[in-house]
């Protein structure tokens, strides 16, 4: 809220949408595009989730996230939106650019199939297993359930009780 002589206005503020894709779970065609047999192009998951991302007029920031094993066939026609120019080259010909609020994630395991050339335009935050712990996926689990079961604080009596009993 911001305070003038006029009232008071409310403005919107942005949210970050998180898109998240597991690359080795559909063919590299299904993940980028092809064409059809009949000749026509059909866009991937990235390439419509990426679209859709540029195209949007809210404000909103968009972040990318590829959550999988990394794979050269997948990882390495990303080093032209890993670069400067953040776009996306399709084999239709087709390029789409990303916004400033777009942002490509990965969170993989380790990066022995990547290339030198594709490790040098990302920047790592690693996290070792043991210092995560098991509290972040309660923290999600939590997050996630129901508005029924949310009803009059549950979600922190849910909480505390695995907090109680679990460790």
């Amino acid at each position: 809220m911001t305070d003038s002589k006029e009232g008071s206005r409310a403005f919107k503020s942005p949210k970050v949408r998180i898109h998240s894709i597991n690359p080795k779970s559909v063919s590299i065609s299904k993940l980028y595009g092809d064409y059809e047999k009949v000749g026509d192009w059909m866009d991937g998951i990235l390439a419509t989730t990426v679209r859709e991302a540029a195209s949007d007029k809210s404000g909103d920031t968009h972040w990318v996230m590829l959550d999988g094993p990394v794979d050269t066939l997948w990882i390495e026609n990303l080093n032209t939106v890993l670069d400067d120019n953040k776009k996306l080259c399709l084999i239709s010909g087709e390029i789409i650019k990303l916004t400033p609020l777009m942002t490509m994630m990965f969170e993989v395991e380790d990066l022995q199939e990547a290339s030198p050339a594709t490790v040098s335009r990302c920047g790592m935050v690693y996290v070792t297993p043991d210092k995560l712990g098991w509290e972040p996926l309660l923290s999600q689990w939590v997050s996630l359930l129901p508005d029924g079961m949310k009803e009059n604080g549950m979600e922190t009596i849910y909480s505390d009780l695995i907090m109680a009993f679990v460790p």
